[in-house]
């Protein structure tokens, strides 16, 4: 691997976080060089990843926000970005957080549910307000991922099921404050086999007809995100394949005339410049096992220990000889594992280690379990 860390940063207290902004920079030039020419507009989803430098630069793109709280909502509109170009999703919105982004004007609720719509349209009234929606629907769609962040089948909480969109529908001509503007679908994450998309695509295409049929003729399509990343060759594929993503969509969603096209994408934008790095604190030998036991732990870096997810792990500092090693942090519990196995140069006390892709859902997720320091963060 050819990550390198910046010298200053080799003595730097552990474990901290490193994003290379010139690599955040790289990836949104080529999103936007895929993206605007086929007329998509592009809104960040802030679960990624919602750290004030990175925001800022996305901005700078020309990005809007996809937000899943009332806290990211704010933390949008702090961070610069127009409250025409922020959208709030989520299937659970609190009452103070439909309020919070009410009074700032954003652009749009995608919505989950007839009950949602009911709550949306009294608190707009409440405020004198007109506000638009689009429908989140559920297009049983299977996303082959893993199956706690699959999000589009019928067996999961999010969306509108399809049969019970119709109705929906009409209820909605009874919600005065309600604006309907378009539909919303996400079907999962780490999605790296696009036929899905092709099958997403059918799925609207043949969706949007049915509307038609029936006089309803919406203006916007949010296809949603989940666009993944190569988490074993983290330098040989730096920045997704954007072109092929959004020629998939290109070539097999029958858009409208006039009708804007949104994409929600978060971890493919900012997975790959985000390392945790961390250094070794003892390597342990037990039977025919080494330990390589460092400063960080699931407190820093969760997604191991919650969907035994892989994350390439580079020793920085050791230019041994390899040899296997059990990569784990200090927190007591025993799925706080990094990866068994993991083939290291020789490892030893002090060594720096880098757990790489870690700038989506790495800092975000953090805790302070058993009373952990935060982990500070290094942008270069």
């Amino acid at each position: 691997m050819s990550f390198r860390l910046p010298a200053d940063l080799l003595d730097r207290p552990t474990p901290f976080y490193f994003y290379d902004l010139a690599l955040l920079d790289r990836t949104l030039t080529a999103l936007q060089q895929a993206a605007r020419p086929r007329g998509f507009q592009v809104h960040y989803a802030l679960k990624a990843n919602a750290n004030a430098p990175i925001l800022d630069l996305i901005r700078q793109h020309g990005l809007g926000a996809d937000c899943v709280s009332g806290g990211e909502v704010q933390r949008a509109l702090d961070a610069g970005f127009a409250p025409d170009h922020v959208v709030f999703a989520g299937v659970g919105k609190s009452d103070a957080e439909i309020n919070l982004a009410l009074a700032a004007d954003i652009w749009c609720f995608n919505a989950e549910s007839v009950e949602e719509l009911t709550v949306l349209n009294e608190l707009a009234g409440a405020q004198n307000r007109r506000t638009r929606v689009a429908l989140r629907v559920n297009p049983n769609v299977d996303a082959y991922t893993h199956p706690h962040i699959t999000t589009g089948l019928d067996a999961n909480k999010f969306g509108i099921s399809l049969s019970d969109l119709g109705g929906v529908i009409e209820q909605l001509e009874n919600l005065p404050n309600l604006e309907l503007v378009g539909l919303h679908t996400h079907v999962g994450s780490q999605i790296t086999n696009l036929t899905v998309f092709e099958k997403l695509s059918q799925k609207l295409n043949e969706l949007q007809t049915w509307l038609e049929d029936r006089g309803h003729h919406l203006p916007h399509l949010n296809l949603g995100g989940g666009l993944g990343i190569d988490y074993h060759q983290p330098d040989q594929h730096s920045v997704p394949d954007f072109e092929q993503y959004f020629r998939t969509f290109e070539q097999h969603l029958q858009r409208r005339p006039n009708q804007q096209v949104h994409v929600e994408l978060g971890r493919s934008i900012v997975a790959q410049c985000g390392s945790l790095v961390s250094r070794v604190l003892y390597v342990k030998h037990s039977q025919q096992r080494r330990f390589a036991i460092l400063d960080a732990g699931m407190t820093e870096l969760i997604r191991p220990a919650l969907y035994g997810s892989y994350h390439a792990i580079q020793n920085l500092t050791s230019q041994l000889p390899a040899q296997d090693y059990d990569v784990v942090g200090p927190i007591c519990e025993s799925s706080d594992t990094f990866g068994r196995q993991v083939l290291l140069p020789e490892t030893r006390r002090g060594d720096l280690l880098a757990i790489r892709s870690a700038g989506a859902y790495g800092e975000v997720m953090s805790s302070g379990y058993n009373l952990r320091e935060k982990a500070g963060a290094e942008y270069r």
